[in-house]
């Protein structure tokens, strides 16, 4: 993917290129009226987490058998700049406001305030245009795929599909902070509130999870925070966007899924920059249980 690093304005005004009117950080510190730069302690990336399907294992849905956990890891920069001001844009062309938050869902069956459209064309050019917002947007996508139906049987058939999909996605979220220089770091994981009893169970596994108990067998600087449903969050509402095509690029790969199209070149890969669109089976995207069985990576 381009790099936007140099290409985007600076987020803060610490991060302006030393010049004439901006002192560098030499000068600033040999000041005596002037305290030094401090480095800040959060990284340079902000990640909204979705889901498609019920994790529930008590009953399948045969139309959708599936769970999908999704992140969408943005530099804060591009994300701030860029996609924050293109929904806006389209709600604004849509809508005449940007008080309406886009729900795949409600989308789809047209409910609420996406009972617009006055014919298939209609609906056709809107979801285009958001599929254009998505495929301009930067930013890494990591996700989970829980196949129920094999889960039934397998070893792990206890466990919370939820929670399995959620250590797989914070450890590759990790790896990838790490490939960045930015394991060191604080990364804030936002979520969409559920309940009060879902929020706490989720919060207590991926502290869980960030204390060592996964793949890695180490501490990891995440944290997560809890948004309302009614918050304008551009991230939570792109994350809720690409959960179900990824869910049914598995369930019906056969099926034409123009969206799934777009977001395969935004998964993590693992050839870097050079592979992207490829290679991204087992690193970005996982499907459990695989057919071997295996835990995810």
């Amino acid at each position: 993917m381009p790099n936007n690093d140099e290409q985007q304005l600076p987020l803060f005004d610490l991060e302006l290129s030393p010049s004439k009117e901006q002192p560098t950080t030499e000068n600033v510190v040999d000041r005596e009226d002037a305290a030094p730069i401090k480095e800040s302690r959060y990284s340079k990336y902000i990640v909204y987490v979705d889901e498609s399907g019920d994790h529930g294992m008590q009953t399948i849905d045969p139309n959708y058998p599936l769970f999908v956990l999704a992140l969408c890891v943005f530099h804060k920069r591009h994300y701030s700049e860029k996609v924050v001001s293109a929904l806006e844009k389209f709600k604004f062309n849509h809508f005449g406001h940007d008080q309406v938050v886009l729900h795949e869902n409600e989308i789809r069956k047209e409910k609420g305030e996406f009972n617009i459209f006055r014919s298939k064309e209609e609906k056709f050019a809107f979801m285009d245009e958001l599929t254009q917002i998505i495929e301009r947007s930067n930013f890494i996508l990591i996700s989970c795929v829980i196949d129920k139906r094999q889960l039934k049987g397998h070893a792990d058939a206890n466990a919370n599909p939820y929670h399995i999909a959620l250590g797989f996605c914070l450890e590759t979220l990790f790896e990838f902070l790490q490939e960045k220089g930015q394991e060191k770091k604080q990364t804030h994981v936002v979520v969409e509130c559920r309940g009060r009893k879902e929020d706490n169970e989720l919060e207590l596994e991926f502290r869980r999870i960030c204390d060592g108990a996964n793949r890695l067998s180490r501490q990891l600087p995440l944290d997560v925070r809890f948004s309302d449903k009614k918050a304008m969050s551009s991230g939570l509402q792109l994350a809720d966007l690409v959960a179900r095509p990824i869910g049914l690029s598995v369930f019906k790969p056969e099926q034409e899924n123009r969206a799934f199209d777009v977001l395969k070149r935004k998964f993590y890969c693992e050839g870097g920059r050079d592979a992207v669109g490829s290679d991204y089976e087992g690193y970005g995207l996982k499907i459990f249980p695989s057919p071997d069985s295996e835990k995810p990576r």
